[in-house]
Formats: structure tokens, C-alpha cells, sequence
């Protein structure tokens, strides 16, 4: 056999091309195995090289000219010496290509020369085509032997465009990892990701690379696995064709893989449904003379497959790239980039969820924009083919392929008290963010009500051991999700994960509603689960929530809504609370564009219910506060003014909204810049209050505070004095409402002139608040800011440091409280004299203002102001003075000319333009 070199390179002397390697070539201290020692010296070549992946190898080769065919497998053997190239060209730029890369990590890296590497192959080659090593080394009485090749059980063939994919990587890697090659790979995950399809592909490398013998067994049950046992025991002629001891020819089966020399052999159990089903049938991987493989796969997550001597592949969802690659194979010219990625994503990048659309939009001659959209508006049954048309020897339409997984995990042996659970709990998952799902949601007290539903009822007879619960509670909750994970139909369950400890694919998700909604009484029970999990969500929102917690909970209450349709807003139902709540949520994380979004999409909702409805009242006087706390002050009076007059026509003058709506408005006329006529409005609004509810009501008392701010500094602090006194003795001094007002009463104490008595009263204010509320409630860190304001210069930078420290782990960054104390500490900055430092840090803060809380919030108009004033004061007169006259045209036109801060805002221009005129005289 020739070997072809480059023009650089020739043959040695003693070596002539064409010559075929011979025992009388062999010299005293030769290696008695060439097929090792070229392996030995192919490792530390790869190892100079940088040991590039069986895929990049793979790559490089079908690149050459002709192509050249290289494998996973077929290196794994080269390069644990289990066998050497057969082809003479693929061999020697094997050597050339991995050189080539040594030597550019290693310059001084030596290695054979090409004689050595030929001599070496050839010798090599002839062990191989003899059966193992020259003759002469063989103990006496042994012969090469040749043996024939079998395989049992029929591989799938490849899915039509099948994708190497990543994961598929990661099982040849680790087929032979460091050197050692891994004996029995488990490849776990969900129904419809690939899994018989990757293990098919590793079964045909293993076949073209010469494995001597490979059975494919369909794992399914025990009796599966003997009969494809028994078979190859036959095929190898360990029993005689027509042994019908099944059992017995599958144990010498087991017996001949642990024992044989002659051959390697390679067992894949495919969708293996139950552990106990191998146990006492794991063919010998570890203990084989032969060095034997094992591949299996299955749904299950369990500790009796992923023994310390296997190594676990978790098989997911195609990556994007991987996605589009498989459409645009499948789908030609039927669908761009952008199409096949939107696809992609509706279809949650699953494997068999895209083979299947795919095969339907060829087969109804479609654009994937149309199937999309068929996909958005019909059952999922209903968007895939028939059964007799599915793609690649499929068995099951995408939506049957979890229920086979729901049965088992709902009659569990041994688990008796859970039996029934199952189903249940993932409908409850199947409405809520496939993202994350907080288990405090599936654990509460209305989840757990409805759990209980579901019991089975005990036989009169059951013993107290088999009895079914009574009730269902949070640790068996956390059992079912455990087994559910097992069965892969939870993409995960980790306990450690902060309220996001279960995740669900979205079309797992949405197959199980489907099935709810078709079973009988669909619609009925439908609905009775919509309302359990917003009921669920609804019990664990806190009234003050963190940033993170906020996102997650509005994620599953998005996520609730999207999938359930009118469910939670309907004539017959009306709004559920949950939602106003995820809209109030928005707003308060600083989303006012989206709160209001959210609750006009409400009050468009509830109008359905009728003009005069109490939830469309309601929804309207919702969207007035977001409008207002978006910036439109004056649009939120008006808007409040035009509720007011249906209220008193429908409601009347003393139902509890219409006073609570004049309250509102009253605020918002304030905050639109007429504090005196807020004043009067809070004052005839207490009036009312006092006759209808008396003067100890908590509405009244919050009136009376609300009364005394809009009076403003003449009187204001002796009014909250007045209010303390009443609120200690109705409400008691830990109520929120009675240390709020304390807060206030500090506030105008310090407004009045009277600073050291204000951060005095806030000092003890805080005490009470650590000591009520705890260190990390918003109200608690609002006290730190303001004690930090009335305390003086001394230390207040500092002071506002911890504070943002503190509010950054709380709250996040991007929430309304956390941007004011950045807002607070670069005004410290200044008034400790850096004021170029203050106008940096202000100018960050607005472009995350403008990002959070749009150009009109109050807050970004007053970060604008404070920005233009430490501008000027860093020296940049004529900076600040542009930046105010652009402020007040902005204000002139959301505030109006007569609102304080526009007032406010126009001297200050003034100042600094007067400032800039001096120093252009100057």
C-alpha cells in the first residue's frame, strides 16, 4: 500500500513505497503492538495540538479535496488504539493536520518523521488484517481468528435533515474522555428532544467502525430487553435457533459480552420506561474483556440509572441555530431567517414538535407564516399531520407523547398517597410561566384545596397504611413534582432556585390544557383551574415585593392570563383581583407606560360588563392613577373629576369609592400645581367622612394627613401632631398607618426650621420600623433617606452609600426607590463639593430614568432639573442654562405655566442665564 506524500516529504531508505510491512521487518526492542504504539503517538500529537474536538476533526477532513470521511467513533478508536485508518490517505493527513496545529501552539514541539509514521501504520494495518499481533508474539497454540460480524434489532433509520448536534458531541467525547473510555452513557430528557434519534446515529458510527457485534433493543419493558437478549445469544450461537428459554439464552448473552476477546460489542437500550425493568439485565460494560459499550435512553431522571459508573447525558431542546438549520434543510425556500426563528421559538425549539410542523406545512403546501398562524388558533392535534402522514417513522402526534409519561407518574407502586396527584398539579403548572414557577404558588392554601379534589376516595376496607390522606399539604406537593421530574415532564425542579423552582416547556404546558379542556366537563373544569392558580398567585403576592419577586410573579400572572383567555374577566366572573394586582405590580416597579397599558387593556375588558358596572368604575379609576404617575397630573384630575360625576349618579354621594375617588382627585389637583384647591377639597372631604364614618375611621385619619400636606408649611406639623395622638390611640403605635404619620410629622418638624428635631423623631422612627418591618421593607429604607437628609452634610454621602448598598439588594436596580437615593446621594456629592462628580452621576441616572420611567415621570423631570443646576454649579453656566430652557418647555407643556415645578424651573433659568451673561462681559 502506497502512501502519498507531500513533494516535501519522501520515504526512508529501508522503507519502499509500495512495500508491505513483514516479520522479517521486525527487529529485536520493536513494539509488539503497532496498533498502540501508533495510537500512543497519534495522543501526544493531538495532545501538542490542543486536542481539537472529534467534530472539528470531522470538519476539517470532509473539507479536503476529495473529502475525507473521519467519525466520532472511528477517531475514538484511533486514538485509544482499537484499531487504526484503513485508508492510507486519511492516515497520513490525520499526521499532516494535527502537526501542522503543534507546531503552531509548540514551535520547538518534535515529533517521528513521516518514515516512522508510514512504517508504523503499515505494521499496523497488517496486526489488524491478521487479528491482533505478528504471529510470533502470540503465546503458543493461539490463532488469529476471523469472526463474523452480527447485529440484532433494527436501528431507526436517520430523521430526515437529522442535525449533529452539540449534545451529540458530548456522547462521542465522552466515549473515549482523557483517554478512558466511558462504558455506558445514559441519555436522559424529555419526550420529543432526540434522544433514539442520537443514539441511532452513535449505533451506525459504531457499525461503519467495525464494531464486531451491536443489538438494538426496544427497552420498553423487561420482556423487550430478554427477547432482543435471547436473540443475539442466538445469532452468536450460544443457544441452538430454536431454544425457547428466553431468559436463559439472554443470561448467556450477559455471560459471553462480559467473557468474550474476539470481538468488541456495543447494546443500546432504547426508551427504557422503568428502572426496575434493567435491573439484573445491565449488559457487563464495565467488567468486559472486549471493552463493551452501552447506550441507553429514557425519560427518566432516577438514581438507579445514573450510577457512579455511568455517565448521564441530559438531552434538551435544539439550540436556535440548530432549529434553523433543521427548518431550513426541511423547508427549502419556504420560509427566511426570520420566519424559521419565529417558528422555532413558538414551537419551543423541540425536536419533534418542529419535524412534525414541518411535515405539515410540505404537506398542506404552506408558508410557515400560515402555519403560525394556524398554529396560534387551533389545538395542537389539529396543527400537526395524521397520524398515517407523520415524518420519520414518528408513532405519536407531538400531544400524546407526554401522556405516556403522565400515567406511570400518577400510579406510582409505593406511593400510594400520591396516587391521582400528578395530573393535577401539572395542570396547575401548565397555566402559569413555563419560566419559572414559584412551588409557593402550587403549596398555598387554595392550590392545595384543589389538590384534595383529586384524592382518589379509600376503599371501606383499606388498611391505615394504604388509606388515601385526607388532605394534601406541601411536602406531598413536593413529592409529586420530585416523580414528575423524574419523568421528565418538568424541565426542572431545583429547590435552591429563589421562586423560580419549576420549569415546564411551553408546549408540554400547552398539550395538558388541551387535554383538560377536551375531557368531559373541559370548559367547567378549565375555568375552576384558572381561578385555583390566580387564587394561588394571588395569596402569595406580598403588598410590598422585591424587584426580582415582582418579575416572576407578573410573569406567571401574564402567563396565566395569555393562556386562559376571558377565564379571569368575564361577565359571569368578573376581574380577578390577581390581575389588577400584576398591573398596580408594574407601576410600583417603576413600568408606568406598562401599568397603564395593562389597565386600559382591563377597563377595555370590563367594559363588556356595562358602563355603570362596579369593576369598570373601579378599572377606570385604575387607569387614572397610572396616568397621573406617568406625569399627566392634570389628566388624572380631569379624568378622576368625569369618574366622579358616574359615581355619584350611580354609587351616590357616600358610598366608600365615591369618597375614596374624591380623595384622588383632590391629590392630583395638588399635584397638577393647585395645592390650595386640594386643600379645600381635602377639607369638604372630611367633613363627609367624619359625618358617614365617623371621626376614628382609618379613611378619616388618612384624610386628615393628607389634609395637613396640602396645607403646607403653616400649620402642617401641629396638624400631624394633633393626628399622631388620635392614631396612637385608634390604631396603636405599630400600625403602618400610625408610623407613617410619625415619618410625616418629622418631615415638616425639619420643613418648619426645626432640622436636629426632625433627624432626631426619624432616629426613632427607625427604630420602631427595624424593629416592626425588619431592615429590608421599602418603608424602613425610605425613613434611612430622609434621616439622612435632616441629619446635616456631616456624613450624609456615606450615609446614602449603605443606603443604596441596601436598596440595590432589595429592591434592584431599576426600581423608582433605588433611582431617587442615586438621585439623593449625587446631590450629596455636590453639597460636599464635587460637583462635577454630581452632574456625572445625575447624568447616568437620567438615561436610566428616560429607560425605566420614561421622559415624563416626575422623577426624570426632576432629575433633568438637578443635572442643568450641578451642571452650572461645576462652571457650565451656559450647559445649565440650555438644559433648564429645554426643561421648561417640556414642563410648560405636561405641568402648565402655573405648576411649582415649571415656576421653579423658569428662576432657575433666569439665575443661570444672568450667570452666563456676567461671564460673556467678563
Amino acid at each position: 500500500m502506497t502512501w502519498v506524500a507531500e513533494a516535501c516529504l519522501g520515504f526512508p531508505e529501508e522503507v519502499r513505497p509500495g512495500s508491505e510491512a513483514n516479520e522479517e521487518d521486525t527487529v529485536v526492542g520493536e513494539p509488539l503492538d503497532w496498533t498502540q504504539e501508533w495510537a500512543r503517538a497519534l495522543r501526544e500529537l493531538w495532545q501538542a495540538a490542543g486536542e481539537p474536538t472529534a467534530a472539528a476533526i470531522a470538519r476539517q477532513a470532509r473539507a479536503q479535496v476529495p473529502p475525507l470521511t473521519v467519525t466520532s467513533s472511528s477517531w475514538s478508536e484511533w486514538r485509544n488504539g482499537k484499531n487504526v485508518p484503513s485508508d492510507a490517505k486519511i492516515a497520513r493527513w490525520l499526521v499532516v493536520f494535527l502537526r501542522g496545529r503543534a507546531r503552531q501552539r509548540i514551535p520547538e514541539f518534535t515529533v517521528a518523521d513521516d518514515g516512522w509514521w508510514k512504517t508504523a501504520w503499515e505494521r499496523a494495518r497488517a496486526e489488524r488484517q491478521r487479528g491482533g499481533r505478528p504471529h510470533r508474539e502470540h503465546p503458543t497454540g493461539l490463532r488469529s481468528l476471523v469472526v463474523e460480524r452480527i447485529r440484532v434489532g433494527r436501528i431507526p433509520r436517520p430523521a430526515d435533515c437529522f442535525q449533529d448536534r452539540q449534545v451529540a458531541e458530548r456522547v462521542r467525547a465522552a466515549a473515549g474522555e482523557g483517554g478512558t473510555v466511558v462504558l455506558t452513557q445514559v441519555l436522559a430528557g424529555m419526550g420529543g428532544v432526540g434522544k433514539t434519534q442520537l443514539a441511532a446515529a452513535y449505533a451506525r458510527d459504531a457499525w461503519d467502525s467495525g464494531v464486531g457485534v451491536l443489538v438494538w433493543v426496544n427497552a420498553a419493558s423487561r420482556d423487550g430487553i430478554i427477547s432482543a437478549y435471547a436473540q443475539a445469544a442466538r445469532e452468536l450461537g450460544l443457544v441452538s435457533a430454536d431454544h425457547d428459554d428466553a431468559g436463559q439464552a439472554a443470561e448467556k448473552f450477559l455471560v459471553w459480552a462480559e467473557t468474550t476477546t474476539d470481538r468488541g460489542w456495543l447494546v443500546v437500550l432504547d426508551d427504557v420506561r422503568r428502572a426496575a425493568d434493567v435491573n439484573g439485565w445491565w449488559p457487563p460494560a464495565g467488567t468486559s474483556a472486549a471493552g463493551g459499550q452501552v447506550v441507553v435512553t429514557t425519560r427518566l431522571r432516577e438514581a438507579a440509572l445514573a450510577r457512579a459508573d455511568h455517565h448521564c447525558v441530559e438531552v434538551g431542546i435544539y439550540t436556535g441555530q440548530e432549529a434553523d438549520s433543521y427548518l431550513k434543510a426541511r423547508l427549502d425556500d419556504r420560509a427566511d431567517t426570520v420566519a424559521r426563528q419565529a417558528l422555532a421559538r413558538d414551537l419551543g425549539h423541540l425536536p419533534l414538535a418542529l419535524a412534525q410542523a414541518a411535515a405539515y406545512i410540505v404537506n398542506a403546501d404552506i408558508s410557515c407564516a400560515d402555519y403560525r398562524d394556524r398554529f396560534a388558533t387551533r389545538l395542537l392535534a389539529q396543527a400537526v399531520p395524521g397520524r398515517e402522514s407523520l415524518p420519520d417513522e414518528q408513532e405519536r402526534i407531538v400531544t400524546a407523547t407526554w401522556e405516556m409519561s403522565l400515567d406511570p407518574a400518577d400510579d406510582l407502586p409505593g406511593q400510594v398517597h400520591l396516587a391521582g396527584l400528578a395530573r393535577p398539579v401539572m395542570y396547575l403548572a401548565s397555566v402559569l410561566d413555563p419560566a419559572g414557577i414559584p412551588q409557593t404558588a402550587l403549596t398555598s392554601p387554595p392550590a392545595l384545596e384543589y389538590l384534595t379534589t383529586y384524592l382518589p376516595e379509600s376503599a371501606p376496607d383499606t388498611d391505615a397504611a394504604n388509606a388515601t390522606p385526607d388532605l394534601v399539604d406541601a411536602e406531598m406537593v413536593d413529592e409529586v413534582l420530585r416523580v414528575l421530574h423524574r419523568y421528565s415532564l418538568l424541565l426542572d425542579h431545583d429547590r435552591h432556585a429563589t421562586h423560580r423552582e419549576i420549569r415546564v416547556h411551553q408546549l408540554v404546558q400547552r398539550a395538558t390544557r388541551e387535554n383538560l379542556a377536551s375531557a368531559k366537563y373541559g370548559p367547567e373544569l378549565f375555568t375552576e383551574l384558572a381561578h385555583t392558580a390566580a387564587d394561588a398567585l394571588f395569596r402569595i403576592w406580598p403588598q410590598t415585593e422585591p424587584d426580582y419577586l415582582g418579575q416572576i410573579l407578573r410573569a406567571n400572572a401574564t402567563a396565566l392570563q395569555q393562556c386562559t383567555g376571558g377565564a379571569l374577566c368575564s361577565p359571569s366572573t368578573r376581574t380577578h383581583p390577581v390581575l389588577e394586582t400584576a398591573a398596580n405590580s408594574l407601576g410600583r416597579a417603576g413600568q408606568v407606560s406598562a401599568a397603564i397599558a395593562a389597565h386600559t387593556a382591563l377597563h377595555e375588558t370590563s367594559g363588556s360588563f356595562g358602563p355603570d358596572d362596579p369593576y369598570t368604575l373601579a378599572a377606570r379609576g385604575n387607569l387614572a392613577i397610572w396616568r397621573g404617575e406617568a406625569g399627566d397630573a392634570a389628566g388624572a384630575a380631569a379624568a378622576f373629576q368625569e369618574l366622579l360625576a358616574d359615581l355619584l349618579r350611580v354609587l351616590g354621594p357616600d358610598d366608600p369609592y365615591t369618597l375614596s375617588v374624591r380623595g384622588n382627585l383632590a391629590i392630583w389637583r395638588g399635584e397638577a400645581g393647585d395645592a390650595a384647591g386640594a386643600a379645600a377639597a381635602f377639607q369638604e372631604l372630611l367633613a363627609d367622612l367624619l359625618r358617614v364614618l365617623g371621626p376614628d375611621h382609618p379613611d378619616t385619619l388618612s384624610v386628615r394627613g393628607n389634609l395637613a400636606i396640602w396645607r403646607g408649611e403653616a400649620g402642617a406639623a401641629a396638624a400631624f401632631q394633633e393626628l399622631l395622638a388620635d392614631s396612637l390611640r385608634v390604631l396603636g403605635p405599630d400600625h403602618p398607618d400610625t408610623l407613617s404619620v410619625r415619618g410625616n410629622l418629622a418631615i415638616w418638624r425639619g420643613e418648619a426650621g426645626d432640622a436636629a428635631g426632625a433627624a432626631a423623631a426619624l432616629q426613632e422612627l427607625l427604630a420602631d420600623l427595624l424593629r416592626v418591618l425588619g431592615p429590608d421593607h421599602p418603608d424602613t429604607l425610605s425613613v434611612r433617606g430622609n434621616l439622612a437628609i435632616w441629619r446635616g452634610e456631616a456624613g450624609d454621602a456615606a450615609a446614602f452609600q449603605e443606603l443604596l448598598a441596601d436598596s440595590l439588594r432589595v429592591l434592584g436596580p431599576d426600581h423608582p426607590d433605588t433611582l431617587s437615593v442615586r438621585g439623593n446621594l449625587a446631590i450629596w456629592r455636590g453639597e460636599a463639593g464635587d460637583a462635577a462628580g454630581a452632574a456625572a452621576a445625575l447624568q447616568e441616572l437620567l438615561a436610566d430614568s428616560l429607560r425605566v420611567l420614561g421622559p415624563h415621570h416626575p422623577n426624570t423631570l426632576r432629575t433633568r432639573h438637578n443635572l442643568a443646576t450641578w451642571r452650572g454649579e461645576a462652571g457650565d453656566a451656559a450647559g445649565a442654562a440650555a438644559a433648564l430652557q429645554e426643561l421648561l418647555a417640556d414642563l410648560l407643556r405636561v405641568l402648565g405655566p402655573h405648576h411649582p415645578n415649571t415656576q421653579r424651573a423658569r428662576g432657575n433659568l433666569a439665575y443661570w442665564r444672568k450667570l452666563e451673561r456676567g461671564a460673556d462681559e467678563n
